[in-house]
């Protein structure tokens, strides 16, 4: 029986996380750190949270972590990630069709290169907005569409291949329309996380407050 696109894009992360090393490095991306800090603790979601980087620099300034991902070699480092920091993670692995929440329990949503698949990333966005309180946040940062050219420059930038996985300011202002807007940029900037974000990118940069 053949594998369905799910199992083998899981696979392709597991391999990913293998590796030794931490591969998108063990600090936070720095538009999460900075925008988290704007902000009280709480709890706080943090879907495709990979080896643990954002979630744990997130427990690290006391918020209340849950962390959720593909795989389970993601995990397996973002909990030592966790411990050498003295800090816990819930961690649980599957993906948005799996894993459910109560609606309104998230006073935050770290959304960091979650690229979903071009024909569930606005469902996931609205099942995303379910799990947030009224007054809480999102901050969000991924690739643009007009980062495939950059990527076909210089592959070691990462990102997806396929542009309709990418992400516009149009996009993500209507899957958050019922958002206050307190960032939404598109920028052009020098990534610098571990082996597989490196160099000249082009992002989104979105931190929104939920209205309703």
């Amino acid at each position: 029986m053949s594998k369905s696109w799910d199992d083998l894009y899981r696979n392709s992360w597991d391999d990913r996380y293998k590796e030794q090393e931490y591969v998108y490095g063990k600090g936070p991306n720095l538009f999460f750190a900075e925008w988290l800090q704007k902000f009280e603790p709480g709890s706080i979601l943090m879907p495709a949270d990979g080896e643990g980087r954002n979630g744990v620099f997130a427990a690290r300034n006391d918020w209340k972590v849950t962390s959720l991902d593909l795989s389970t070699e993601g995990r397996t480092k973002a909990l030592q990630l966790a411990k050498e920091n003295q800090v816990t993670l819930d961690y649980m692995v599957g993906d948005l069709e799996e894993l459910h929440f109560e609606k309104e329990s998230f006073d935050a949503i770290g959304l960091i290169y979650a690229h979903f698949a071009a024909e569930k990333k606005s469902l996931f966005h609205q099942e995303l907005d379910n799990y947030l309180k009224p007054g809480g946040v999102i901050i969000f940062e991924a690739f643009s569409k007009k980062h495939l050219e950059l990527n076909k420059l210089d592959p070691k930038v990462g990102g997806p291949k396929d542009i309709d996985m990418l992400f516009s300011k149009e996009e993500i202002a209507a899957d958050f329309e019922n958002y206050e807007i307190l960032l939404l940029e598109e920028e052009e900037v020098l990534l610098d996380e571990g082996k597989y974000h490196i160099g000249k990118s082009s992002v989104i940069r979105f931190a929104g407050r939920k209205i309703s």
